[in-house]
């Protein structure tokens, strides 16, 4: 009948303005410092699979001795203006974690002015192109480190460890010493990735991944 209709729709009505606040459930994902590690890894790996195929290609362009296997020439004086990664990998361990991130952080910063540089003094547009996408994928690792330090909350540093070279400006008075440069940068790069990826392996594993976290939402009717 009709009142009993609406005596249920009155029950009804009473018993929802009397039940409890419902909590609702907000999942959300915490993008922290060890997704920025994890991606900054990934990133060098890729960068050293990229520079070996472009390592390849440009000893190639610079012709014998440099394009042979075994050629491995003294460093000399003048190629101490490129960032060196040989250091000893006790003490390098040694260091805290910032000061490993802030060298890292200003060796490609350097390494990346000689190879811009570079790109604007090959011959080819195919090693032109290939200069160029690398040097893209270098600057995306400088902010990337750079990112991985700000979520750790360590200082960026001030700037590259000394001035970057001119623009234009020949780097060696003859073409055989040119050529040094260029074998002794594309050198420290290999080496430097090649460390810098063991880095971040080892703090990515100090640092815990994103977690999923559950946020609860009072929700009334």
């Amino acid at each position: 009948s009709t009142g009993d209709s609406w005596g249920i729709f009155t029950f009804l009505c009473a018993a929802l303005c009397n039940l409890p606040a419902l909590p609702a459930l907000n999942c959300s994902e915490e993008l922290g410092a060890g997704q920025s590690i994890q991606q900054t890894y990934d990133l060098t790996r890729y960068l050293e699979h990229q520079l070996r195929t472009l390592a390849g290609t440009y000893l190639n362009y610079l012709g014998p001795p440099f394009n042979e296997p075994d050629f491995n020439p003294p460093r000399l004086a003048r190629a101490e203006r490129v960032p060196s990664a040989t250091v000893d990998l006790d003490l390098w361990r040694g260091l805290t974690d910032n000061a490993r991130l802030a060298a890292n952080y200003r060796a490609y910063s350097r390494l990346l002015c000689y190879l811009r540089v570079l790109d604007g003094q090959v011959g080819t547009a195919e090693l032109r192109h290939r200069l160029a996408h690398f040097c893209a994928s270098l600057q995306g690792l400088v902010l990337s480190i750079g990112g991985v330090m700000s979520s750790l909350g360590y200082p960026l540093p001030t700037g590259p460890a000394g001035p970057p070279p001119p623009p234009g400006t020949p780097m060696a008075p003859n073409d055989f010493l040119k050529k040094m440069d260029d074998f002794w940068l594309l050198k420290e790069l290999q080496t430097w990735l090649w460390r810098s990826a063991k880095d971040f392996n080892r703090l990515k594993k100090k640092v815990p991944p994103a977690v999923v976290t559950l946020q609860l939402e009072v929700r009334g009717f």
